[in-house]
């Protein structure tokens, strides 16, 4: 009885961290009970073989279950509840659509929206074209498909929610899958409900190292911000090998000569919608700020210096990314490195030419992801990098709002903390013959200070040097910039990578026990002056805490249990980095 319930325990709890249908559930319980009569009333008696083979088949079975019960496939609504409400029809350039009313009428959503033609089939890596018109009264109701993305299964992201989010939840109404694409180039609008006029917009550009990643995250949702006044657009974008893939076959066949920038290509098209049909939603075409986090932010920073993008926004909030050093840490390469990723992807599928590839179906390209998920430097969506366009004083927006978290790097390395074994082994191994000198900036004399003093030598190298390096090229050319330090630590994220997004956004859930008295006053801080930023081009007003634009870099703005400026902590770290990179003035 007691192995039964055992095993009855492991696998119900693989069925809900797989998200299997309430049939599978049903199937499960079934078999537990089965067995358990066969075994009272059959096996207790018979040789121990065939005991032995009973107790293998439940386990099969039950493996079997669990693999073939999966939640359908299903999109997200835009939405949640019965029947909300259906807005007004608005009409853009393609046609006329309806979105749906939030349940406390605050906020009206249009998600799914299609900004461009399906990239796929011949116009798999072609720069994206215009959208078809469509016929009658579209209901943008529900998000589309995300982009094409590895899939690691529904089990890794619950162990995701339980490990680094600490806010797995029970409920019956997630037993589905969430349905990829590569007909994903569509996008959703939060605005204020009922009539808006010259509101100013806001175009976010999600994270996921620009491998994985969807528009309807609750996080980052536009609700918080739609209602205090703000339309906020996002859109899914190609991703991977989908949106990252180079070759010189495909530069040959463009009009414009390019070829690894589809995904930067695509939120342009994005932007270029947003000019050109956002005032029939209320918003202000002249007053968009463009925003991301993490790979979204490298991709603002590529954006803040690409003369495609010119015009299309004014203003820049960047989280946790950039690509602006001399040698950006990552989502970046140049267009030699790319080549050479594509002719290793085209001998991974055996393909003697592009035609090749585009004869692969999307599940099956999308494995060579891992290997084609970098900005590229393509002479025409950026003809040279973000560094050497702000030392020449070329630039598209007019403020910068941007900053990193107090632990970027935790949950990248949860498995690989360092420790007094291993910690100088990993200074020298990135450092080489700089290391003696971060050795004694960072000594450790105890497994906690090693992994401690890794934490933040890795968060610099991947993040943080990269914002100092923005902040110093915003002074240089006379931009006003607000750089931030989020500190708040809290029940889910605390302040790692991500962490600062739900108070940015005013999405902090109002029954939520992880976020406390002090979450929700820091988040009323942090969405105002987000909100003002994203209006003004400033984000003081009101009885904020008054925030200086950043003078020197030396000095920053901190955002947690603090608010107010500080010391810029890593400064003599940073000037390491500049050496090895070649930083110049």
């Amino acid at each position: 009885m007691i192995g039964i319930i055992l095993i009855g325990v492991v696998f119900l709890t693989l069925l809900e961290f797989n998200k299997n249908s309430l049939w599978g559930w049903a199937l499960a319980l079934i078999v537990l009970a089965g067995f358990f009569l066969l075994r009272k009333n059959v096996l207790l008696d018979r040789p121990w073989l065939l005991r032995a083979a009973g107790w293998i088949g439940l386990v099969a079975v039950l493996a079997a279950v669990v693999v073939f019960t999966q939640g359908p496939q299903r999109l997200h609504p835009a939405v949640e509840g019965k029947s909300p409400a259906v807005t007004e029809i608005v009409t853009v350039e393609q046609g006329q659509l309806t979105g749906l009313v939030s349940a406390d009428g605050a906020v009206e959503v249009y998600a799914g929206v299609p900004y461009a033609k399906p990239p796929v089939g011949e116009l798999r890596w072609r720069e994206p074209q215009d959208p078809d018109p469509w016929e009658g009264v579209l209901a943008a109701d529900h998000f589309a498909p995300m982009s094409m993305q590895p899939s690691n299964g529904a089990i890794y992201g619950s162990l995701a929610s339980i490990i680094g989010y600490h806010d797995y939840r029970i409920t019956t109404k997630d037993n589905f899958r969430d349905m990829m694409s590569e007909d994903s180039l569509y996008l959703n609008i939060w605005k204020p409900a009922g009539e808006v006029k010259n509101a100013p917009v806001l175009v976010y550009i999600h994270g996921g190292s620009l491998m994985t990643g969807q528009p309807w995250y609750d996080d980052y949702s536009g609700m918080g911000l739609a209602r205090d006044g703000v339309i906020v657009v996002n859109m899914g974008y190609r991703l991977g090998v989908f949106g990252f893939y180079a070759d010189p076959e495909l530069a040959a066949e463009s009009p414009n000569g390019t070829t690894g920038n589809y995904g930067l290509l695509d939120q342009i098209k994005a932007l270029e919608w947003v000019r050109d049909n956002i005032a029939a939603f209320g918003g202000d075409p002249d007053n968009v700020t463009v925003a991301g986090e993490s790979a979204g932010s490298a991709c603002v920073t590529a954006l803040c210096t690409s003369p495609l993008a010119g015009g299309l926004f004014r203003r820049a909030i960047g989280e946790s990314s950039t690509t602006t050093a001399p040698q950006p840490a990552h989502s970046y390469r140049t267009l030699e490195e790319a080549y050479a990723t594509g002719a290793k992807t085209k001998e991974q599928f055996g393909a003697s030419s592009v035609a090749d590839l585009r004869a692969v179906p999307a599940d099956k390209l999308v494995a060579a992801t891992n290997q084609n998920h970098h900005i590229t430097v393509d002479g025409y969506v950026l003809t040279e990098s973000p560094y050497e366009s702000y030392r020449k004083g070329v630039h598209n927006e007019e403020a910068i709002f941007h900053g990193y978290n107090a632990t970027e790097s935790a949950l990248f390395i949860i498995f690989d903390h360092a420790n007094l074994k291993n910690y100088e082994q990993k200074v020298r191994g990135y450092f080489g013959e700089y290391a003696d000198e971060v050795l004694s900036l960072y000594p450790a004399a105890t497994d906690a200070e090693a992994k401690a003093n890794w934490i933040d030598i890795y968060s610099c190298i991947f993040f943080n040097h990269g914002h100092y390096c923005w902040t110093r090229q915003a002074l240089a050319n006379e931009i006003p910039v607000y750089e931030y330090w989020f500190t708040k630590d809290n029940k889910r994220l605390g302040a790692n990578h991500g962490g600062e997004e739900v108070y940015f956004y005013g999405n902090i859930p109002a029954g939520s026990k992880l976020y406390d008295d002090s979450d929700r006053a820091l988040g009323e801080t942090m969405h105002s002056y987000f909100r003002n930023f994203i209006a003004t081009g400033d984000p003081n007003g009101g009885e904020l805490p008054q925030w200086e634009a950043v003078s020197d870099p030396g000095r920053i703005f901190e955002l947690g249990k603090n608010v107010g400026e500080t010391d810029e902590r890593y400064v003599q770290l940073y000037a390491i980095l500049d050496r090895m990179q070649g930083w110049e003035e």
